[in-house]
């Protein structure tokens, strides 16, 4: 009779009377199926944060929902003639601040616009405005807080009072200030404005996660090879550090993009004739009881696409965060 166990003490084929032969390869689990509920990929290797973080979201109604919202408002940004025929610009007096009619369900503002057009035109204006002031923020933020981070010493503390200044600008009056000399039509002054003022928030924490990550072991390893600082920065330390800034971009998206409705409402952010919410809201405010939907449908567009961005970076940031694990 075969002996139950081999050698190193493990249960053999034999002893089981050769009634059955389980093989597990590796990377399976034992239902054969790929990976497993202990952190381990389709190889058996340990997941990263990243493809743990893709496999929360695809499972979060939040995210599905807001990504869903912001997927349509980025397709009607690039082609409002989609859903929206009509030219922003055309205007008929006698249909000024008219209810809702056949053809144009938003009804008409008080220079006789249709509101349904220029809501969905206006779109493309504030998502362009956020994306670019985003983009930027993002890149100078953490190019100068990473090598803020990394290098410390006198570089670190200059940029630290140079951000303790930007810090107490009012944004708001920072830019009633510096765009109201601005006579330019475009958005650019306005993106640029958002950059010059917004890119604090950013460096704060990317120097924080480079900060942090310097002091890893795969940094003091890499050092010790040899590896250039250009190398370290780029390859070891800005993959590990990036996630917070990823998070804090996405949430500062939306508030850029109420940012801009509020600087346009205000009449020193962008000017007609460009067609943009917060415009809109500024020019139907003085009629909002004699025609309250001038006002609402804009209005509910803005909140809308700034609560579908803030709803993403929270479902995000709940990714990114090891301690929510």
């Amino acid at each position: 009779m075969p002996e139950p166990y081999d050698s190193e003490g493990a249960i053999s084929a034999a002893g089981m009377g050769g009634a059955m032969d389980l093989a597990v390869t590796e990377g399976e689990t034992l239902e054969g199926t790929p990976g497993g509920p202990d952190g381990t990929g389709p190889e058996g290797k340990p997941r990263s944060l990243w493809s743990d973080a893709w496999r929360d979201l695809r499972r979060n109604p939040v995210f599905i929902v807001s990504g869903l919202v912001i997927l349509f408002l980025v397709v009607i940004s690039v082609r409002p003639s989609l859903i929206a025929s009509g030219n922003p610009l055309e205007c008929h007096l006698s249909k000024a601040q008219e209810g809702s009619q056949p053809g144009h369900p938003f009804g008409f503002n008080g220079q006789g616009c249709d509101v349904y057009t220029r809501t969905v035109y206006g779109t493309r204006v504030s998502i362009g405005v956020g994306v670019l002031a985003t983009v930027g923020v993002a890149l100078l933020g953490s190019i100068l807080g990473g090598l803020a981070g990394y290098f410390g010493g006198g570089w670190d503390s200059l940029m630290s009072r140079i951000t303790d200044i930007f810090f107490a600008i009012p944004v708001v009056l920072g830019g009633l200030v510096l765009l109201s000399v601005v006579t330019s039509n475009t958005i650019w002054p306005v993106v640029g404005f958002i950059v010059l003022l917004g890119w604090t928030q950013v460096y704060r924490i990317a120097r924080g996660s480079v900060i942090t990550a310097r002091q890893n072991d795969y940094v003091q390893a890499a050092r010790a090879l040899g590896a250039s600082n250009t190398r370290i920065l780029l390859r070891h330390i800005a993959p590990n550090a990036v996630a917070p800034v990823i998070v804090v971009a996405t949430i500062a998206l939306g508030t850029y993009i109420a940012l801009e409705a509020t600087l346009s409402y205000l009449g020193v952010g962008l000017k007609p004739p460009t067609v943009s919410w917060g415009i809109d809201i500024s020019a139907a405010s003085p009629y909002v009881r004699n025609a309250p939907h001038m006002l609402l449908w804009p209005a509910g567009a803005l909140a809308i696409t700034v609560l579908a961005f803030i709803m993403l970076g929270d479902a995000v940031r709940d990714a990114l965060d090891p301690k929510l694990r």
